[in-house]
């Protein structure tokens, strides 16, 4: 009872002052914090590694340096390791490395050239079947050898299964599906892949024979191109072993050969293994099979002679002429050019003989054989020339690779040569570089026009023109004609595919050149094609694509939503995963490119209505981390709206999305602080004056809040709330609606549950609450008494809820909080509260220091303090004694802190709640130290000599 009557006199602003840091003037010349640092640094450093020298190198960098790479100096410490291990290997290592590094460095083929592997997958999605097919498979019986047999008995044994293979132990697998198909193909990869690393290599030259053989096969031609993708994968695997078995073997004293070797340092045995195998080619009876395996070893070459390559290539562009099936033959050319431009990139001419041998026999393809073939298997001309495009789009990009303008328009000029063929025309486009195609528009433009409709449609020949436009932009006097001349073509189409097709790419082109009328022109076309016979239902990806493009080029969203067409566009999505996602699309570039707040009315209404398509699509089976998403974007948008100094107006707003926007928990706290921020706002216009209207106003943003917070699931969120808008009414002097907030809060505290859902995880509450109460205690100091209701009656009320609730029996958490409110009532004594609430009276003023006000807080004191001291009672227990311990110390600094110590039942109590923490020995002895030197320096402080006497009553004792 001794503590309040005896509570500490604080002066606040002297105690300030007492705590505040000397301020010392600082001449701070050219120095800020903010400011690059220039480093000069010097260093020497030596490095285990065979050859490496100790360097010293001095560096000066105005930019940030990387910590780590200064350190390690660019090695990686596991290399360092790997080199103290075996230093002969890692010189190799490093040699091999260094001279791969200057091979790249000279190679023709950089990263800006396209692999094969990111055309593979486009190729066999595009080029399907659901016809059946068949796949010849040998039974591969090898016969066995015995070891003992001599070397002539061997070669005769693996010619006789070569034989073998050709003549005839194979069968037809009929009737498989494209699945069957592709899965088989698959098994004789892995077959391959067996057979050599058990050493069968006779089986595993038999198994790509027999692949090969497959590429002759043109019964289900619009499969061809995915075939041609299948085999030529287990070529290269072919390809692959063949080199680095040769190349293990020319492996001497644990050093392997150079990247760049010569055929000089190939040993004699490599040289005769890779003869073999060229042997052995070519004795293979077909041409089919011949050439292609021979193209996959062409690698091998470099094992014979430094001209092995060059002299080969031209031989087997020559072998091609004898396939008499135009499309095989092109598919031949793509592999030679696919294998050439790995090993030989430098030999362009080969690739350019190539490309000029397949436009001499161009005309092939409207041979009587090839139309006979296409009348057989129901093929159109027009489906049967796009099976040519991925071989010639290859071949194309090949020769184009750096190639000079010369070459380029040398290929345009034999293109016209043959009537300007539209197939050819749309290779060029696919493989040129998009600046050579977009400056020469107009006569690309011209060339598309002769072109003969029948074989190949133009559409795709526009939609090929405005993908290169996309990328480089065609001189600006001939941009409108060029979008006129396409649209006139595109428009025409009566396909919707074809047409959504072709106007998504040009939406692009007219989004980057154009204004508001154009793009609106061209949208509107869209909607007229796509609508009827809801032909977009089947054009959702392009549809998407079209809006992403727009909105990516037009960023001011008035001018967006001004586009007569755009929102009835967004009409046309009526699948709701799909009108979900669009809507995202649009309020993320919203939120990341609008740069000020907006009343605009066309905005506002607009992205509403997009707001609620959002919304509306939350159903119970929504997942949490999609929720979040939605309502991030929503309060994006409610955050970047603002109608200035019309707050009623903006309240409106806020009460129109809270109707919209149910659903979504985060927002309706977002609404909340909206508001609170916009009552705080009209305190700031009225400088705390409310005039009649405003103070009703703020009521009425009060009130908005009281009835929001009720519907909100999660009980610390509506906590907080309740506290959160508690203080903004007190800050606008609604007292009475102040005190319900708080009344709330109080009534909702017996209902916080034991452990609750934080990131998905469950955890223990306790702390969650311990925090909000003592955020509550601090507001509670300048709430006024309500005139018709007792003293302190909403401490009392607090109180009596943390009195009522259910504790965990390991829990000191309810005389943390009870030790925090003797702070709380110590503070409420003082003659004047150490902050206010402008133009609010809290109870300094309004009781004066009435001694009846006192004897209350007084009474209060007692209960509290009557309450700590039971609990430290019943943690007497050996299990319990460390936290009796630290629950001491924290006591008797809270008197330390805020009583009167020259009080002497005051005095004894803090002494023996010292000697309570030690006496178990579960203090922490360097708090307990710091602790006393506190008081000691204390004591030396006005007014303060009686800490001397306390420390001295203050033993400390030691662990033992």
């Amino acid at each position: 009872s001794c503590f309040l009557r005896h509570a500490r006199s604080r002066n606040y602003v002297t105690e300030s002052e007492v705590c505040k840091l000397e301020s010392v003037l600082l001449d701070f010349g050219d120095y800020h914090p903010l400011k690059p640092i220039t480093v000069t640094e010097s260093k020497t450093k030596k490095m285990n590694r065979k050859g490496s020298t100790s360097s010293t190198s001095s560096s000066s960098s105005s930019s940030m340096m990387d910590p780590l790479s200064s350190v390690l100096d660019g090695t990686d410490p596991l290399s360092l390791f790997a080199a103290a291990a075996d230093p002969v290997t890692t010189t190799a290592t490093m040699d091999s490395t260094r001279k791969k590094r200057d091979k790249d460095d000279s190679s023709a083929v950089g990263s800006d050239f396209e692999p094969w592997s990111s055309k593979r997958g486009e190729i066999l999605a595009r080029y399907t079947t659901t016809e059946k097919l068949s796949i010849v498979s040998s039974s591969f019986s090898g016969k066995a050898t015995t070891t003992g047999s001599a070397v002539s008995e061997k070669v005769r044994t693996r010619l006789e299964e070569l034989d073998d293979l050709e003549e005839g132990s194979q069968k037809e697998l009929l009737n498989l599906t494209q699945q069957d198909y592709m899965n088989r193909i698959e098994e004789l990869n892995q077959s391959l892949k067996d057979a050599w690393s058990s050493d069968q290599k006779v089986k595993a030259l038999k198994i790509v024979i027999q692949c090969s053989k497959l590429l002759s096969d043109t019964t289900v031609i619009q499969f061809y191109p995915s075939k041609f993708v299948l085999i030529t994968d287990i070529l290269d695997t072919f390809g692959k072993l063949v080199y680095e078995r040769i190349l293990s073997m020319c492996v001497d004293n644990r050093v392997s050969l150079p990247d760049n070797f010569s055929p000089e340092s190939v040993n004699d045995t490599a040289k005769e293994t890779c003869l073999n195998w060229f042997f052995k080619i070519a004795s293979i009876r077909e041409l089919i099979p011949r050439f292609y395996v021979e193209a996959a070893i062409l690698k091998c070459n470099k094992f014979l002679s430094k001209m092995g390559i060059s002299e080969c290539l031209p031989r087997l562009t020559s072998m091609i002429r004898g396939i008499g099936d135009p499309l095989v033959a092109v598919y031949a050319r793509a592999y030679l050019c696919r294998v050439g431009m790995e090993v030989a990139p430098q030999l362009k001419e080969s690739l350019n003989k190539n490309f000029f041998d397949f436009l001499l026999t161009f005309k092939q393809i409207h041979g009587d054989t090839v139309q006979n073939q296409l009348v057989v298997q129901c093929v159109e001309i027009p489906l049967y020339l796009t099976l040519y495009s991925p071989a010639i789009d290859w071949i194309l990009q090949c020769i184009a690779y750096h190639a000079p303008e010369v070459l380029l328009t040398e290929m345009m000029e034999r293109c016209k040569k043959l009537g300007n063929n539209a197939l050819l025309l749309n290779s060029v486009m696919s493989a040129f570089r998009a600046e050579f195609i977009a400056a020469r528009s107009m006569d690309f433009i011209g060339m598309i026009k002769e072109c003969d409709e029948s074989g190949f449609p133009k559409h795709l020949l526009f939609r090929s023109l405005g993908l290169n436009l996309a990328l480089a932009d065609p001189p600006e006097n001939d941009r409108l004609q060029i979008l006129n001349e396409a649209w006139k073509v595109i428009t025409k189409l009566k396909n919707p595919q074809d047409y959504i097709n072709c106007a998504e790419v040009w939406v692009e082109y007219t989004c980057r050149h154009f204004k508001k009328r154009e793009v609106n022109t061209v949208l509107a076309d869209v909607i007229k094609h796509m609508t009827p016979d809801r032909a977009f239902e089947d054009a959702y990806p392009q549809l998407q694509s079209i809006i992403q493009k727009v909105i990516t080029y037009i960023r001011d969203f008035s001018l967006l939503f001004s586009v007569e067409k755009f929102l009835p566009f967004l009409d046309m999505f009526q699948k709701e995963n799909v009108r979900v996602e669009v809507c995202k699309c649009i309020m993320e570039s919203f939120i990341k490119h609008q740069q000020e707040s907006t009343k605009d009315p066309v905005i506002l209404n607009a992205l509403l209505h997009i707001c609620k398509t959002m919304h509306d699509s939350v159903n119970a089976l929504t997942l949490e981390d999609e929720k979040r998403m939605l309502a991030a974007l929503i309060n994006g948008f409610i955050k970047m709206v603002s109608f200035g100094r019309d707050f009623e107006q903006q309240l409106s707003f806020y009460v129109e999305a809270r109707s919209m926007f149910c659903n979504l928990e985060p927002v309706l706290v977002q609404l909340i602080h909206s508001v609170n921020q916009l009552a705080m706002e009209t305190r700031k216009v009225m400088k705390g004056n409310h005039s009649r209207k405003t103070a009703a106003f703020v009521r009425a943003c009060v009130a908005f809040c009281f009835i929001t917070i009720p519907s909100l699931s999660s009980i610390f969120t509506r906590l907080n709330l309740y506290l959160h808008s508690g203080q903004v009414a007190l800050a606008n002097q609604c007292l009475s609606q102040a005190d319900a907030f708080f009344k709330a809060a109080v009534s909702l505290v017996p209902e916080v549950p034991k452990m609750i859902s934080v990131d998905g995880k469950m955890r223990p509450s306790d702390a969650f609450l311990l925090e909000f109460l003592c955020n509550f205690f601090s507001t509670l100091l300048v709430v006024p008494d309500h005139p018709e209701q007792g003293v302190l009656f909403l401490v009392r009320g607090l109180l009596n809820v943390i009195q009522d609730y259910t504790w965990e029996d390991n829990s000191d958490d309810k005389i943390r909080i009870y030790t925090n409110v003797l702070h709380l009532l110590s503070a409420m004594t003082q003659e004047a509260y150490i902050y206010h609430v402008d133009k609010v009276d809290s109870n300094d003023t309004l009781y004066g220091g009435d001694s009846k006000f006192l004897a209350e807080i007084n009474k209060l004191c007692e209960t509290v303090i009557a309450q700590i001291l039971d609990h430290l009672k019943t943690l007497g227990k050996e299990e319990t004694l460390k936290r009796q311990s630290q629950l001491a110390l924290y006591f008797f600094n809270t008197i330390l802190a805020h009583g009167d110590l020259r009080n002497n039942k005051l005095n004894q109590l803090s002494v023996n709640l010292w000697n309570l923490a030690q006496k178990h020995g579960f203090a922490d002895t360097k708090t307990m130290v710091k602790t006393l030197e506190y008081i000691k320096r204390r004591s030396k402080q006005p007014e303060m000599s009686h800490f001397t006497d306390l420390a001295l009553r203050l033993p400390l004792q030691s662990r033992t």
